[in-house]
């Protein structure tokens, strides 16, 4: 199978956590857009969707899905992404897409969050993938100095501005031993809106496709 024949195999399987009459949060990405076609087959069932970028919001409403603003749910029973990295205790690296803030926002809301990947994302140690953060413009400089001292090698995503308006560094040469620990250090960094760490609130199930199918794991 193709890495995005693997892809759509989970998107589709993921639909089994989906629950008629609720509303669906949506992750973003090839892995999410793939669930997003599959969601669409039970469109007439499901209440709507929460979306966690304007690109999964725009294939959402072309689909005929109802998107409703996060404002004005209390919670949200499941909530489907994909990762860059997952490792053996559920915990992730997102933001490839630079939607991490908002993703980051509908994971906390929901009940239960599905990782749905192909098997190349599964690692022992978070870190080869560059994480993501994303930051406010002015604070781009100084973010970056500090990424430095903890052992980073930021580099600056060019060209890219986030659904929210900000930048986005990408932390090189980190070996994640202690991901909650790196998480809540960078999240406390002045001008750092949110880093591409998933650990305080890592997935409870991941749905991984394999050459043999796909395997479910839970948290």
């Amino acid at each position: 199978m193709t890495q995005d024949e693997l892809k759509k195999a989970v998107g589709w399987e993921a639909l089994k956590f989906v629950k008629p009459g609720t509303i669906v949060g949506v992750g973003t990405g090839s892995t999410a857009a793939h669930f997003i076609d599959a969601l669409g087959t039970m469109k007439g069932q499901i209440e709507g969707a929460v979306s966690s970028s304007d690109a999964s919001t725009e294939k959402l409403k072309a689909l005929g899905i109802p998107v409703f603003d996060l404002n004005a749910i209390d919670s949200l029973d499941v909530y489907v992404d994909g990762a860059d990295e997952i490792d053996g205790h559920m915990n992730m690296i997102k933001g490839g897409g630079a939607a991490l803030t908002r993703e980051k926002i509908v994971a906390a809301v929901a009940k239960t969050f599905v990782c749905i990947v192909d098997a190349s994302k599964q690692v022992d140690v978070l870190g080869k993938f560059p994480l993501p953060v994303e930051v406010i413009p002015m604070a781009r400089s100084y973010v970056a100095r500090e990424l430095v001292k903890l052992g980073g090698v930021p580099e600056y995503r060019q060209g890219v501005l986030t659904d929210n308006g900000n930048v986005i560094l990408d932390v090189h040469n980190l070996k994640i031993l202690d991901p909650v620990a790196l998480e809540n250090k960078i999240n406390g960094i002045a001008g750092v809106v949110t880093v591409g760490l998933f650990a305080g609130r890592g997935a409870d199930v991941a749905l991984v496709g394999t050459a043999d199918g796909v395997k479910t794991i839970k948290a």
